[in-house]
C-alpha cells in the first residue's frame, strides 16, 4: 500500500511540474519569439533563413530617434528611482509599526495605482498636471513614473520588514542610539536588499512604462517605449524586434537581481546579529 502511494505522489509531482513547464513555456515562448525577429539581415519582420545578422542593433546604436528615446528612458527612471526609493523605504517603515485605523485607508490609496486601469491614471494625471503646466515637461513625467513606483517600492520593503526583530531597535535605543542611527545604522542595513530590490522594481516600472508617457510627455521627453509604439503604428522595422530584446534582457537581469536581493535578506535576518551601533 505504501509503494503504491509513493508511486502516486511521484506520478502526481511530474504530472504538476509537467503542467506548469507547459504554463511558463505558454507565458515566455511569446517574448522569446522577437529573439530571432531581431537577428534578421532583411528589412521584413520574418524569421531569419539563411545567415543571422546585427543590423538592426547597429541601427539602434547609430539612430538619433532610438538614442535619444533610450537616454530619456534612462534619464527619467533614474530620478523615479532617487525619489520613490526613500519615499517607498520611509512610508513602508511607517505602515510597519502603525496601529491606527487608518493603516487600512493609507495602503488602499498608496497601492491604488496598482488596482486602477493605467488608462485611467494617465488621463487623471493629465488633467491634474494640465492647468499647473506639468504637461510636455520632464518634471510631470517624473512625478506620475514616482507615484507608478511608489507602491511596488512600499510593497518589497514592507516584505523586508516582516520577522524583523524589534529588540534590536530597543537595544540600540537603550544604549543611547538617536533615532536617525537607528534608522540608518540598524534598520537600514537589515533591510537594505529590500530596499534594494525595490529601487529595482522602480527602475523597471518607470524604463518599461508607455500610457501615462504618452499623455504626460512631450516631443523632447520621447522614451524607448514610446518610440517602439511609435514605430509600430507606424511603419513596422525590424529594429523594433531588436529594441524589444534588450528590454527583455534588461529585465530579465533586474528581475533576478532583484530576486537574489531578496533571499540575501532573508538570509540576513535569519542569522544576522545585532550591527555595532554608535550613540
Amino acid at each position: 500500500m505504501s509503494a503504491y502511494r509513493s508511486r502516486s505522489e511521484r506520478f502526481g509531482r511530474t504530472l504538476l511540474i509537467g503542467f506548469c513547464a507547459l504554463i511558463l513555456a505558454f507565458l515566455v515562448l511569446p517574448i522569446l519569439a522577437v529573439i530571432p525577429l531581431s537577428l534578421n539581415p532583411g528589412s521584413f519582420l520574418v524569421f531569419p533563413e539563411g545567415a543571422l545578422s546585427l543590423r538592426w542593433y547597429r541601427t539602434l546604436v547609430e539612430s538619433p530617434q532610438w538614442t535619444h528615446a533610450f537616454g530619456n528612458s534612462l534619464k527619467i527612471a533614474i530620478a523615479t528611482t532617487l525619489i520613490a526609493t526613500p519615499l517607498g523605504t520611509l512610508a513602508a517603515i511607517g505602515l510597519a509599526y502603525m496601529r491606527s485605523r487608518a493603516k487600512i485607508m493609507i495602503v488602499a490609496i498608496i497601492t491604488a495605482p496598482l488596482v486602477v486601469p493605467v488608462v485611467v491614471v494617465a488621463i487623471a494625471f493629465y488633467f491634474l498636471f494640465a492647468p499647473l503646466g506639468l504637461v510636455n515637461g520632464p518634471v510631470g513625467l517624473i512625478v506620475a513614473h514616482t507615484a507608478l513606483a511608489l507602491p511596488f517600492v512600499v510593497i518589497v520593503v514592507h516584505a523586508s520588514l516582516r520577522g524583523l526583530d524589534l529588540e534590536l531597535l530597543r537595544a540600540a535605543s537603550s544604549l543611547g542610539a538617536r533615532p536617525l542611527t537607528v534608522l540608518f545604522r540598524v534598520l537600514a542595513p537589515l533591510i537594505a536588499p529590500g530596499i534594494a530590490a525595490g529601487a529595482v522594481f522602480a527602475f523597471m516600472t518607470s524604463f518599461d512604462e508607455t500610457t501615462v508617457a504618452l499623455f504626460i510627455a512631450g516631443p523632447e521627453q520621447r522614451t524607448l517605449p514610446i518610440q517602439m509604439f511609435e514605430g509600430v503604428r507606424e511603419q513596422i522595422s525590424p529594429a523594433i524586434a531588436a529594441a524589444a530584446t534588450l528590454l527583455v534582457i534588461a529585465s530579465t537581469v533586474l528581475l533576478g537581481t532583484a530576486e537574489l536581493l531578496r533571499r540575501r535578506g532573508e538570509r540576513m535576518r535569519l542569522g544576522s546579529a545585532a550591527p555595532d551601533v554608535g550613540a
